[in-house]
């Protein structure tokens, strides 16, 4: 490994062949064929986005390349060479780096230990961290990088995290980066910020592969895009040559229709909290303080934050899974502070969980045993409300199967089988065809493609056409102020007032998520003083 002080990019060599060769790659799981017969080429500092809907084998590819996964046929060349299968060693060997979702980092060490961690033989006498900080320092300097490297972990926020995640791989000599959703739980300046990393670290010579739901993104930082449906390469296109409707269309395989927006006046008062604290602990420390809302029938109210900011302790209050310490809490002018998850159901609350497969689904059970969860009991599907009457529910669960979409074998195959576009549609169909009062929607299109998300979308203002109130929980700001009649940000715990979605801006949105204020000079005039407020450092 190379520590010495020289710029990190003088250490790639350019070439005109391509870096990298993926030829005729196939993977099966049992009779599921993830991969068949896919082939690509990136070049050298070229950008490359992979698209597909959910499931069409794009982190099954990457993690073969990764050497994750082993390849049931085909083959892997990096630099000319074929890479051997199924070591992640040989990958990082040849300069391939992955960057996942979910982050793998220690908090409780600091940022340059987590860089190092695995880079030195365990059995050294001692660690070379003056060589180690000097070739990190160079990194940063020349991606243009700010990063305190004796900083913990656990105090640096989500874009920090995620730089420290890419130091690794270019710490470890990365030419090619595999970036999967990069973007999903920034901010948009944090945006901004990667992809002028992005485009330094190309000039550079390194070359960028990235997965990504959000094409607005993928158009504006790509100049190359691979397609997958079904497991296939269906498309490979340069980026300047497709639009936004166009790509959407690539991937699903048919024409996207975006939902039409429905501007209603508002009905009564369905959801109140006033004042709402929750406590941490007996020390008094708060998850969420002096949370005030007000949602309407025929309303949609998004809450936009960065993870981690008190939004799941929001919903989990409101699905009654957790009792707030003080202040009120009332759906239809009922006080719900201390009502079950199963007395909210019974007035009319639907629940749209974050994790769709942990807590939206019982995945053993079938696909129609999964339809009657949210109304236990209840007629035609029940008798006395203790028996099941299964032709009853197996015909209502037919129906629903239609109705919404839901693409299955069979209503007897287990829910965990479903892909995560279907799962969705199940907990929409369970939840939305007992015409709720309250819809609780969290993070409901995250991970989903461009045609799941319409549908999803078209369900939520069908609801709210229906009379119902939903609160949408999303760190997806494009879908906030899509849907939204209003939005209100979570930061440490703390609830803004409602802004009008004609009001705001990504970057406003972005300003607020991070704990900037809008002073009453500017609260007319939002969407014109994004740089004012900016630079006042709120």
């Amino acid at each position: 490994m190379q520590l010495s002080g020289c710029p990190f990019y003088y250490s790639i060599k350019k070439t005109a062949m391509p870096i990298l060769e993926i030829e005729n790659i196939s993977k099966s799981f049992a009779s599921v064929v993830a991969n068949k017969e896919i082939s690509l080429s990136l070049d050298q500092g070229e950008i490359l986005a992979l698209l597909g809907e959910n499931g069409a084998g794009k982190t099954t590819l990457m993690n073969i390349l990764f050497g994750q996964y082993r390849a049931d046929s085909g083959q892997i060349k990096a630099w000319g060479k074929v890479l051997p299968a199924n070591s992640t060693d040989a990958a990082l060997k040849a300069g391939i780096g992955m960057v996942h979702q979910h982050f793998t980092l220690a908090e409780n060490m600091t940022v340059l230990e987590n860089v190092m961690l695995g880079t030195q033989s365990l059995f050294a006498l001692r660690s070379n961290t003056t060589g180690a900080r000097r070739k990190i320092e160079n990194i940063c300097r020349d991606m243009g990088l700010t990063i305190a490297l004796d900083q913990l972990v656990a105090d640096l926020s989500i874009g920090e995290k995620q730089r420290v995640e890419i130091l690794k791989a270019l710490y470890r000599d990365a030419k090619i980066l595999i970036l999967d959703e990069p973007t999903a739980v920034l901010i948009p300046q944090e945006v901004e910020g990667l992809f002028k990393m992005l485009r330094k670290m190309q000039k550079s010579g390194l070359s960028v592969i990235i997965i990504s739901h959000k094409l607005d993104e993928v158009l504006a930082i790509s100049q190359n895009i691979v397609v997958l449906r079904q497991g296939e390469r269906v498309a490979h296109v340069a980026t300047a040559s497709v639009d936004r409707d166009a790509l959407a269309e690539l991937i699903v395989g048919k024409k996207v229709i975006q939902p039409t927006i429905h501007e209603l006046p508002p009905g009564e008062p369905i959801l109140q909290l006033k004042q709402v604290n929750l406590f941490h602990d007996a020390k008094g420390k708060y998850r969420l303080k002096n949370i005030n809302l007000t949602l309407r029938a025929k309303q949609i109210i998004g809450i936009a934050g960065v993870s981690g900011n008190g939004q799941r302790e929001l919903a989990e209050v409101i699905s009654g899974v957790q009792k707030i310490s003080s202040g009120s809490f009332e759906i239809q002018q009922q006080d719900c502070r201390k009502k079950s998850i199963k007395q909210l159901t019974k007035l009319q609350v639907a629940r749209i969980p974050e994790d769709r497969h942990s807590a939206g689904i019982v995945g053993e059970m079938s696909v129609w045993e999964n339809l009657m969860l949210e109304d236990l009991g209840s007629a035609p599907c029940w008798s006395r409300g203790i028996w099941i009457k299964s032709s009853a529910a197996k015909e209502r669960a037919a129906q629903l199967i239609e109705k919404f979409d839901i693409r299955c074998a069979n209503m007897q195959m287990p829910a965990k089988l479903l892909s995560g576009g279907n799962i969705q549609k199940l907990i929409l169909a369970r939840n939305l065809q007992l015409l709720p009062k309250l819809v609780l929607a969290n993070q409901p299109v995250r991970g989903l493609d461009e045609g799941a998300i319409s549908f999803v979308h078209q369900q939520l203002i069908d609801a709210k056409v229906s009379g119902s109130g939903i609160l949408l929980i999303s760190e997806d700001l494009d879908e906030l102020l899509r849907l939204s009649d209003f939005v209100q940000v979570m930061h440490n715990g703390e609830l803004s007032r409602a802004y009008p979605r004609d009001e705001l801006t990504p970057k406003l949105l972005g300003i607020l998520m991070s704990g900037g204020k809008i002073t009453a000079a500017t609260d007319h005039t939002l969407t014109d003083t994004d740089s004012a407020l900016a630079d006042t450092g709120s």
